[in-house]
């Protein structure tokens, strides 16, 4: 156990800048917007640094999470639905069993975007572009766990994780011949729910679509369809894990986030697939923001988020190129390192998010948890998910959160005091 409740991500070169000699995520001169999250996710489930809940004499020593092995989608080459390589596309899928045998539970992949053809084809050599490259099976941690003493209220559930291989949020719908990429996102989550619907899903009494980061994302922009693929009779709800990307300005005062969802959106042809409720007055790369979706979605959402997503704080608020002579080096790295002028700018960022979800949390069909934290994605790692020493707003843990929040057990509207107040965080902290 770690007392600190401080996680120590010392594989962050190795997950963010793979493609860049300089090891700080950038690729000749272009960011790669990968995920942090993975690398605590490597971390914890190496070391073990979570306490799960273990049955009888069973000792941490030989605990190892469920692994579920990769099914690809035969069917999708016939309607164009290929990951950027032309590579078929994929999930996991461990079956539900018991009362959960006919509910089902759909995680989309997070993992950033690719904004160019640069970038794009470097993604393409990665699992994130190519299923090539797709490890052959997934640990289920969280709430894709099959055990109820560490997720309480799906574990019981059919559980997929949807991979994510096109770099639009599973939203895109063009190609580059030139380039040999296929930008087919919106096809392969067309395909997968086809699929899934085949293999049972049609008959499910229950649904949750739930994602984390860009997977958290695509959760709140394919929300309503999701549910339209189900009668009325089936209670079907969204949970958005650190999807509540915020077009900021940055510490130099630009819109980094701003100007590579504009990438993104005009490259890999998003447009036409993001809601008309927003396409019809905004931009379209102002509609890939949700605080211009959340409050028009129909369906029941759930939005879990840290207040001070270090994603958003590496990579949009506070990124390289915002920063030249390194004022936000330490800050960025690790939250105990900010002066007070940097914890002022990220408390008006916490604002920021705030407002964004005042009219959302009006709907009490809505769910929210809002932590003060320095984290990024915290449904499918075991420690924040639900676990002894579990981040809680008065004194709820996430998963209880959600599950009251999905079966009505109790209203789920937390939002967390300012920072430093919360105790209970587990901030990442990187090397």
């Amino acid at each position: 156990m770690m007392s600190s409740r401080v996680f120590m991500i010392w594989v962050w070169a190795v997950v963010v800048g793979i493609p860049a000699a300089t090891g700080d995520g950038w690729f000749h001169g272009e960011r790669v917007y990968e995920e942090a999250e993975e690398a605590a996710l490597i971390y914890t489930n190496v070391t073990g640094v979570y306490s799960p809940k273990f049955h009888g004499n069973e000792s941490k020593a030989v605990y190892s999470p469920l692994m579920v092995g990769l099914t690809l989608i035969p069917a999708a080459a016939a309607t164009g639905a290929v990951c950027l390589d032309g590579t078929l596309p994929g999930y996991h899928l461990h079956r539900g069993f018991g009362s959960g045998a006919n509910s089902w539970l759909i995680q989309l992949e997070g993992g950033g975007w690719c904004n160019s053809i640069r970038t794009c084809v470097y993604r393409k050599t990665t699992r994130r572009g190519s299923s090539r490259y797709m490890e052959k099976q997934l640990a289920f941690t969280g709430i894709l766990s099959n055990r109820a003493e560490e997720n309480p209220d799906f574990y019981n559930w059919n559980r997929v994780k949807v991979r994510y291989c096109d770099g639009a949020s599973f939203l895109g719908d063009s190609e580059n011949k030139a380039a040999q990429l296929q930008f087919r996102g919106q096809r392969i989550w067309v395909a997968a729910m086809q699929d899934l619907m085949s293999k049972g899903m049609r008959n499910a009494h229950q649904a949750l679509l739930s994602g984390c980061s860009a997977g958290g994302l695509a959760t709140i922009l394919h929300c309503d369809e999701f549910s339209e693929l189900f009668p009325r009779t089936t209670k079907v709800k969204c949970l958005s894990d650190a999807g509540l990307f915020l077009d900021s300005l940055d510490v130099a005062g630009v819109r980094t986030l701003r100007n590579m969802y504009s990438g993104v959106v005009s490259l890999q042809g998003v447009g036409k697939n993001l809601p008309r409720v927003c396409t019809n007055h905004l931009d379209p790369t102002l509609c890939f923001f949700p605080q211009h979706i959340i409050a028009s979605v129909k369906t029941p959402l759930f939005i879990l988020n840290a207040a001070y997503d270090s994603w958003q704080i590496q990579s949009s608020l506070a990124p390289p190129s915002a920063d030249p002579h390194g004022l936000w080096n330490d800050c960025r790295k690790n939250n105990a390192r900010c002066n007070p002028s940097q914890i002022q700018f990220l408390q008006g960022f916490r604002n920021r998010m705030l407002r964004t979800v005042r009219r959302f949390s009006m709907s009490k069909a809505n769910g929210m948890f809002i932590n003060s934290c320095f984290a990024h994605c915290q449904t499918e790692r075991q420690d924040t998910w639900f676990a002894d020493d579990s981040p809680v707003i008065r004194n709820k843990a996430i998963a209880l959160a959600v599950g009251d929040w999905y079966f009505g057990r109790s209203a789920a509207r937390a939002v967390d005091c300012a920072y430093p107040c919360d105790q209970t965080c587990h901030n990442l902290v990187f090397k």
